[in-house]
């Protein structure tokens, strides 16, 4: 009876501690294609989980951060959903490849077409955007989600460091370390292959050579020693043969 009861407790224990986590981990969030480098560019996908279990999500709008504006965003289709590209001018100058950018994506919003993300699954909606801020660690894009039934939820509530994740978090794409462009790291590293290469190829011509050399000098060693195999061979024939002629005369 006493390890049943503790068992149960334990059950209800666990059920409890997985209801109390469940929000924790499923809210709308942002992540890399790979890397997402600060002054380059990336694909990102925002997560969407569905979290209620009589209702679909139908709609979901990103902003995107107005102090750190992107030359470049483009939503890849997604079956199922229609993706709407909001514009506005920014407030600061931006160029890119040399040219001004008048206008830069502020929010895009994907509305479903047909059922939208159902209770028990979750959507990935991939965008590529850059060229990420060089000042700065992290981009926040809040995140408006809405349901069937015509609930919203705002995920717009910003993480702050040491304090607890708050109800709503806003999706958080971290930046990695700027990478060395072709003009700058990566080219010294191209040439440092190129030498490298070089180097291999020679020192495998060096091998070849050595090769070469080795196999001329077996050649000649067995030639000599098919000379001497074959002289061997004729001075044994006549030998044979005057010892045969010396019988016979006997």
């Amino acid at each position: 009876m006493k390890a049943s009861r503790i068992a149960a407790a334990g059950a209800v224990s666990g059920i409890a501690v997985l209801a109390l986590s469940a929000p924790a981990f499923a809210h709308v969030s942002v992540q890399p294609e790979g890397t997402a480098a600060k002054g380059g560019y990336a694909t990102v996908g925002f997560k969407v989980p569905n979290e209620r279990d009589n209702a679909s999500t139908t709609k979901l709008e990103v902003n995107f951060p107005t102090d750190h504006p992107l030359a470049s965003v483009m939503p890849q289709p997604v079956p199922g959903w229609k993706a709407e590209v909001t514009k506005a001018k920014p407030a600061k100058p931006l160029e890119s490849h040399g040219k001004q950018i008048t206008e830069v994506v502020t929010k895009v919003t994907w509305t479903a077409d047909g059922k939208g993300i159902e209770p028990g699954y979750f959507q990935k909606f991939p965008v590529s955007l850059g060229a990420l801020p060089e000042d700065a660690d992290e981009l926040v894009f809040k995140a408006i989600q809405t349901y069937s039934n015509k609930e919203v939820v705002r995920w717009i509530e910003v993480p702050q460091e040491g304090q607890e994740e708050p109800d709503n978090p806003a999706p958080v794409l971290e930046l990695a370390a700027a990478e060395g462009d072709a003009h700058g790291s990566s080219g010294a590293k191209a040439e440092g292959d190129t030498a490298t290469a070089a180097q291999n190829t020679a020192a495998d011509t060096s091998s070849d050579s050595g090769s070469g050399d080795g196999s001329d000098t077996t050649a000649r060693v067995l030639g000599i020693i098919g000379i001497v195999v074959g002289a061997a061979g004729v001075a044994y024939g006549v030998l044979a043969g005057r010892r045969r002629d010396s019988g016979a005369s006997a």
